[in-house]
């Protein structure tokens, strides 16, 4: 097994990102986004996923959180697309629920190289800190369409934090599950011989 790791740059009028991504890591995170509930939601991801991350992001706050969280999940796709390379012996699927108090999450993946998001749910509370609660599900779906990842995402529960909280440390276990190297396999793991 490689390296498998990334280190991606975004840069547009509406944001600067530099995030870097080790997915055999040990779940330490720095993340510095300006919105401090994303952060937690990150530092949850990389936690439970065991991700090393690290992002800086400096976006157009004053507008709203939209082209942040937008562009980072966008930039997180693309250091796992990256990280993954020909993605040749990885277990490529997973099925996960992860609870927090009253809230869970359930997410079921595949790292396919091609792109698909479903989400079901509601949050029970528009706005969690300064992040809009929608965003959860926007952040999920910009990191399927740019990491080639077919994922099926649902939230039931109460409370906002919960939920958002319970999706983000889902994510961030069934894609520690979907990208780990299967020893008995050395080939990628579809019959076409590439994913």
């Amino acid at each position: 097994m490689g390296d498998r790791s990334a280190a991606v740059t975004r840069e547009t009028a509406e944001t600067a990102i530099e995030l870097t991504l080790a997915i055999d890591g040990d779940g330490e995170a720095t993340i510095d986004t300006g919105i401090g509930f994303f952060d937690h939601m990150l530092e949850s991801f990389a936690k439970h996923g065991l991700f090393d991350l690290t992002v800086r992001c400096d976006g157009d706050l004053a507008i709203d959180d939209h082209h942040t969280i937008e562009d980072v999940a966008i930039t997180l796709g693309d250091a796992f697309e990256e990280a993954l390379g020909d993605k040749r012996g990885i277990v490529r699927f997973a099925d996960r629920r992860v609870p927090l108090d009253e809230a869970v999450g359930s997410i079921v993946l595949d790292v396919s190289g091609r792109p698909w998001f479903q989400f079901e749910g509601t949050f029970s509370q528009q706005q969690v800190g300064e992040m809009t609660s929608q965003m959860a599900a926007h952040f999920a779906r910009s990191l399927a369409m740019n990491g080639g990842l077919t994922l099926h995402t649902s939230v039931e529960g109460e409370n906002a934090h919960h939920e958002i909280e319970a999706l983000f440390k889902c994510l961030g276990r069934a894609l520690d599950d979907a990208t780990r190297i299967d020893e008995r396999r050395s080939d990628t793991p579809s019959t076409k011989g590439e994913l």
